[in-house]
């Protein structure tokens, strides 16, 4: 069960590190993200909310204060990776590598999670 907390604490401080690094260049390169998202076909607007969204979800998914909104914190990470990746992967950008280690430091966090955590 330690092993599992362990294991679960190094992939959810990376995934937590990962996600403050996107929403602090959303939150500061406001005007360049906001381009970049046009380009993806993505509303201007949606920058600044996301950013906030990713602070709850960093804040959530380490404090776990609560069991289902931190479950909510998990679902909304995986939403956001997986499109993130379909979006650099559809205009061919090459950027996706930053996705594909989110979705894969997601998946350590929230299979860790479930495995240390389930049972209680």
């Amino acid at each position: 069960m330690k092993k599992f907390k362990v294991i679960h604490w190094i992939f959810t401080g990376l995934l937590a590190a990962l996600m403050l690094m996107s929403a602090g260049m959303y939150l500061f390169n406001t005007e360049e993200i906001k381009g970049l998202f046009t380009g993806f076909g993505f509303p201007k607007w949606i920058v600044i909310p996301l950013a906030i969204a990713k602070i709850l979800g960093v804040v959530m998914i380490l404090t776990k204060f609560n069991k289902t909104i931190t479950t909510f914190a998990y679902a909304g990470f995986l939403f956001n990776l997986l499109l993130a990746f379909a979006a650099h992967s559809a205009i061919r950008d090459g950027e996706s590598g930053g996705a594909v280690i989110g979705l894969i430091l997601w998946i350590g966090s929230f299979s860790m999670w479930k495995m240390a955590w389930g049972k209680e």
